[in-house]
């Protein structure tokens, strides 16, 4: 499974986004239709070029190819000159192809992706410009996007809270979601695993008190999704793709924490929540994307499956004993390469096929929210666990 994974890494993802770069006017094009035809006048998305300019920098770290880090340099010109808003803070939703200003909503999910990227920029550049903006980012999320009892979610470009429509789904207006704390998480951990920040690790305990009192139902095994202010939950959605991605995600933060006492106890949670993915959700070969009021919505959408490996990888490593994990990551690599990936040349993955392995062909392979974050990360975990 290494072997393949590195090779379509090497000869499938990375040329591919490659490819995309956009040499006039920056970063990289934000759209390509089922029909492989490039829209080079399409917005771009700056979460799509935050998770570009992490994937590029961290494929450095594992590949130490200097193309590589060329990409990435080029995607943080780009997030630097154009992304960023150097009139109010933070980071736009998106631009328009030539940078202007277009989406100026702040949303926390996205200044999270910023930090992320950056902070895998300096690890993979030493540029100190890099980590100083991911640090601004980091201070702006605590003093203006979360409360005393934790993070926000949508604002306009003023910081006034607007609805939160881009974050929520299934009939919610989520005042709280379980994907944006998730990701803030996320990128708090890149920011404090390169900085040794003490505010930032002091944040991430804060986050996991509440993923854990807050997030988590025990009784159900699950994360909840969609939350009002007091974090209660909005609808019965049980997202499978997000818990066992949250899984391994939960483990990476409290190794990075090197806290031991910690690392156990929630290692419980995400043993629960992996252990749970993999008897409600995984079918042998691939996950469903979620369940709602206990109806499985059946498309199989290219990051549930790419997590899915990284979850049961992570799982696998936890717990040896359990082998279900590493033939589950095995089938799931065999789902993809037979049903995924688009094997027209010059594509990637598809959004998402039915539950018979047919693409859903009004799905681009490219847009805002599809980038190498999910497969590309795949790719890299599977490389750099070596687990065969």
């Amino acid at each position: 499974m290494v072997s393949e994974i590195k090779e379509h890494l090497l000869n499938g993802i990375i040329p591919f986004w490659k490819g995309l770069r956009d040499d006039e006017f920056g970063g990289y094009y934000g759209y390509m239709g089922y029909d492989l035809a490039v829209d080079k006048k399409y917005e771009k998305g700056c979460i799509l070029n935050s998770r570009i300019l992490w994937f590029f920098s961290s494929a450095y770290k594992v590949l130490v190819d200097k193309t590589l880090l060329s990409e990435a340099t080029h995607a943080y010109e780009f997030l630097k000159k154009y992304c960023i808003d150097d009139e109010y803070g933070g980071v736009f939703w998106s631009v328009s192809y030539d940078g202007k200003p277009l989406d100026t909503t702040k949303h926390t999910y996205n200044q999270a992706f910023t930090i992320y990227g950056l902070s895998a920029y300096f690890d993979a550049s030493g540029d100190w410009e890099a980590l100083k903006m991911a640090v601004s980012l980091y201070e702006l999320i605590e003093k203006k996007m979360r409360d005393e009892r934790g993070y926000l979610e949508a604002f306009d470009r003023e910081f006034k809270p607007v609805s939160n429509e881009k974050l929520s789904e299934n009939g919610t207006d989520a005042v709280r979601s379980m994907n944006t704390l998730l990701h803030v998480m996320e990128g708090y951990t890149e920011l404090y695993r390169v900085s040794g920040d003490g505010r930032v690790r002091k944040s991430l305990y804060e986050i996991l008190k509440i993923v854990s009192t807050k997030i988590y139902n025990p009784k159900l095994r699950r994360q909840e999704v969609f939350f009002d202010k007091d974090y209660n939950s909005l609808v019965d959605l049980y997202s499978y793709g997000h818990d066992i991605e949250a899984a391994w995600l939960i483990n990476r933060t409290t190794d990075i924490l090197g806290d031991g006492d910690l690392s156990a106890k929630i290692g419980r949670m995400t043993e629960e929540m992996a252990s749970e993915v993999y008897k409600v959700a995984f079918d042998g070969k691939s996950i469903p994307v979620e369940g709602q009021n206990s109806v499985v919505k059946e498309d199989r959408v290219w990051w549930v499956q790419a997590e899915g490996i990284n979850g049961f990888l992570d799982a696998y490593e936890r717990h040896p004993e359990k082998k279900e994990y590493l033939e589950a990551a095995r089938a799931l690599w065999d789902y993809i390469k037979e049903f995924v990936i688009d094997k027209r040349p010059g594509s990637e993955w598809f959004w998402y096929v039915d539950k018979n392995g047919v693409p859903a062909k009004d799905k681009p392979i490219v847009e805002p929210w599809k980038c190498p974050y999910h497969n590309g990360r795949m790719c890299l975990e599977v490389i750099t666990r070596n687990v065969t």
